[in-house]
């Protein structure tokens, strides 16, 4: 197009060269003459040429229909006249979401008229562009729109300087990393724009364990060295359009659009965790920290910024709560558990002292002849109203309490007491947590056991979880050099899952290597070269001078497996379920040192004792029934008469998550259910479900979020249709 054209879209009186634009009646007679069309389209190219502004303008497609000729040299070679403008034009903030107002693409669409927009110049050039251009809608003669007239300015340098002001008030001058005001608004304005389209949003809020030592040994510059370096260590790892922030001291955040699968969101924070775990050099010295994550998912968590980043941290409070070092998945339970813990840790305070507490002991036998060598004793908790608690309760409510120092001075001494009963050839195994172990006195306090009971030093073996050194490895070693004076054997509990640094293996003063289950069970499919795996490990082992043991095998499929990999020690449910003294006691007595393996001849994932209502969904109809046993793979349900093999229902585990499961097995009320999707490890040792149904489509479908499916009886549907029948097998339990 023309730029004569132009001017006369712009207002240009007539057409010719000889029509005159009359001076403003202001003028002064005489002190001007009238500029005719020619001079007045000589003074908009001179001012095209100056840099100073240029012109452009679309057809009715919005596609660039002319460009000032300085302009369109910004471009390059190529001429860019039929270009969609959009693909010469990027709004500023459109490219990371940020971008306030209606953006370019609503505007042109919408055919609204807008002024003084910045833009980047979507072009290969040493450094950004950045014009202001201003647009208005022409309309033909018959009123239909004929596309966009408008100017623009280089704006680059003024905008370079605002970009850099506003920088540094969103950004943290210590890591470069966004802090506390831009999260807020980045999450703001995120959750905004995803809810209509119903998109998810992860939220990790990540605390630093053991930061304050760092500032207080080292100084403070040394603790923003490490702040720094974590920084560095966290953005490589995020996944594209994830946004890492310091929202201040030793805490980050990270958000992280369209992610609600828990299986990756807890993949990555348990890779931020090791990789946090790693040594840093500070000032030429290394120095060890951990982290926790709590992790929170919108809209299932909550829909607006405050009550998600609030269930974030309530889900970081637990993961420091269990131990440091993990991390965790919000859930409604949390928001009582604060209360549930309190009662719980008075309730084990009682127990202590009222005799409610017993270590039962499993035995560890030879690989070869299956004779017991020792004994690993494990806590137990028979609580009078609440029955069993598990063992992964008992140790949250004792280490996230006082009472973690008094419960390890009475495993101690009790194990040691009923060692004593055994022959002398036999030892003894107790658990110790990270929390115990990095005590000050905690070698006084085995010393201690030692002494009263009388037992000797050697028959005692300590069990250090690999957890220990995801923190201050320099500290667990030197407590561990302690030990070993003291005489006690060593053993490196849960071998496998990735959180002992090899490099200091050599130097580690341990007399054994327990290899976890997961490790063994991987063993009957070979997952991951699972045999190779353990085959070297047990290797390595032998080259240190120290023994293995293989744990956790329930199988006799995964004991053939293992048989022939040589691990000095085995244990696990194929042998013996754990067992009171008294039990122990009576087989001692009877000479049977010999445990015969026996038990399934598959393996079969885990399953968990559990007593709870859950929904379970047939059709239209909703029932209720009792789960009593819950593994990764299958669950086992009572409460629905003669449900046929191969039925298909969706058992509803609450907050939205849905599992799509067939009857394998069908006994009377009984039901034995293999799950389509396995479940993950929620970071407690818990399981849920990878994905879970927005809680809209709960409401639109007659499912409550947050709750179970249903209170009692069939529901939803037409009552009529149901096809079972449903029992009452509750008999009053509400937990």
């Amino acid at each position: 197009m023309a730029l004569k054209g132009m001017l006369r879209q712009f207002g240009a009186r007539g057409g010719d060269a000889s029509t005159a634009v009359p001076v403003a009646a202001s003028a002064a007679p005489g002190s001007a003459r009238p500029y005719t069309a020619s001079e007045r389209l000589a003074l908009f190219e001179s001012l095209e040429e100056t840099g100073i502004g240029w012109f452009w303008a679309t057809d009715s497609d919005n596609r660039l229909a002319y460009i000032s000729p300085a302009a369109q040299r910004l471009f390059g070679e190529n001429s860019v006249l039929g270009v969609p403008l959009l693909q010469l034009f990027e709004a500023a903030g459109e490219a990371d979401g940020e971008g306030s107002g209606r953006s370019l693409s609503f505007l042109l669409n919408a055919r609204s008229s807008f002024a003084d927009m910045p833009v980047r110049l979507l072009r290969d050039g040493p450094q950004d562009a950045w014009w202001a251009i201003t647009g208005k809608q022409l309309l033909d003669a018959k009123g239909n729109f004929a596309g966009f007239r408008g100017s623009a300015k280089d704006i680059s340098a003024t905008f370079e300087r605002q970009r850099q002001s506003s920088h540094l008030a969103q950004y943290d001058a210590l890591t470069g990393l966004a802090n506390r005001h831009r999260m807020k608004e980045r999450l703001t304005g995120l959750l905004h724009s995803l809810r209509p389209a119903n998109r998810p949003c992860g939220l990790m809020m990540i605390d630093l364990d053991r930061f304050k030592q760092v500032n207080d040994l080292l100084g403070h510059p040394a603790g923003d060295d490490l702040l720094r370096q974590v920084a560095q260590r966290l953005t490589p790892i995020m996944p594209p359009n994830a946004e890492v922030g310091r929202l201040g001291g030793d805490e980050f955040q990270i958000i992280l659009p369209d992610i609600d699968d828990r299986g990756r969101l807890g993949e990555l924070a348990q890779k931020i965790i090791q990789m946090l775990s790693q040594p840093f050099l500070l000032e030429g010295r290394r120095a060890s920290i951990g982290a926790s994550v709590g992790i929170a998912i919108s809209p299932f968590d909550g829909d607006e910024p405050e009550e998600l980043t609030k269930s974030a941290d309530l889900a970081l409070y637990a993961a420091k709560a269990g131990g440091r070092g993990q991390y965790r998945f919000f859930s409604r339970e949390l928001r009582d558990s604060a209360e549930d813990q309190a009662e719980l840790e008075a309730e084990l305070r009682d127990a202590l002292s009222a005799g409610q507490l017993q270590l039962h002991y499993q035995p560890v036998v030879d690989g070869k002849t299956h004779l017991v060598r020792s004994f690993e004793g494990l806590l137990r908790w028979e609580h009078p109203v609440r029955g069993s608690i598990s063992p992964a309760t008992l140790v949250r409510v004792a280490e996230g309490s006082p009472l973690i120092d008094e419960l390890c001075r009475w495993s101690l001494i009790q194990a040691c007491r009923d060692a004593l009963e055994w022959p002398e050839e036999l030892g003894v195994s107790v658990n110790i947590s990270a929390r115990q172990l990095l005590s000050p006195d905690f070698c006084d306090v085995v010393e201690d056991a030692l002494l009263q009971t009388g037992l000797a030093a050697a028959r005692l073996e300590l069990e250090i979880s690999e957890r220990v050194f995801q923190g201050d490895v320099y500290a667990a070693e030197d407590m561990l050099a302690h030990l070993r004076k003291l005489g006690v054997k060593l053993a490196l509990d849960g071998f496998g899952a990735g959180h002992f640094p090899l490099g200091h293996l050599r130097e580690a003063p341990f007399d054994r290597i327990k290899i976890g289950q997961g490790l063994v069970s991987g063993c009957i499919a070979d997952e991951g070269g699972s045999a190779a795996v353990l085959s070297a490990i047990i290797h390595l082992a032998r080259g240190l001078s120290m023994q293995s043991t293989l744990t956790g095998i329930e199988a006799m499929d995964e004991l053939a497996a293992i048989a022939k990999l040589g691990a000095d020690m085995l244990q696990g449910y194929v042998f013996a379920e754990p067992a009171p003294q008294a039990d122990v006691l009576a087989r001692l007595a009877a000479g049977d040192l010999r445990y015969v393996p026996s038990g399934p001849k598959q393996f079969r994932s885990e399953r968990r004792s559990v007593l709870r209502r859950v929904g379970v969904i047939h059709g239209d109809t909703h029932y209720i029934s009792l789960m009593r046993n819950l593994s990764r793979t299958g669950a086992m349900i009572e409460g629905l008469l003669n449900v046929p093999v191969g039925t298909e229902l969706v058992l509803d585990l609450g907050e939205g998550q849905l599992v799509v499961a067939t009857v394998r097995r069908s006994r009377d009320s009984v039901q034995g259910l293999e799950f389509e999707s396995p479940l993950i490890n929620d970071g407690a040792d818990g399981l849920v479900t990878r994905h879970r149904v927005s809680p809209y489509l709960l409401a639109a479908n007659g499912l409550p979020h947050g709750t179970r499916s249903a209170t009692g009886g069939a529901t939803a549907g037409d009552p009529g249709k149901a096809r079972f029948m449903q029992v009452d097998v509750l008999g009053g339990i509400n937990r």
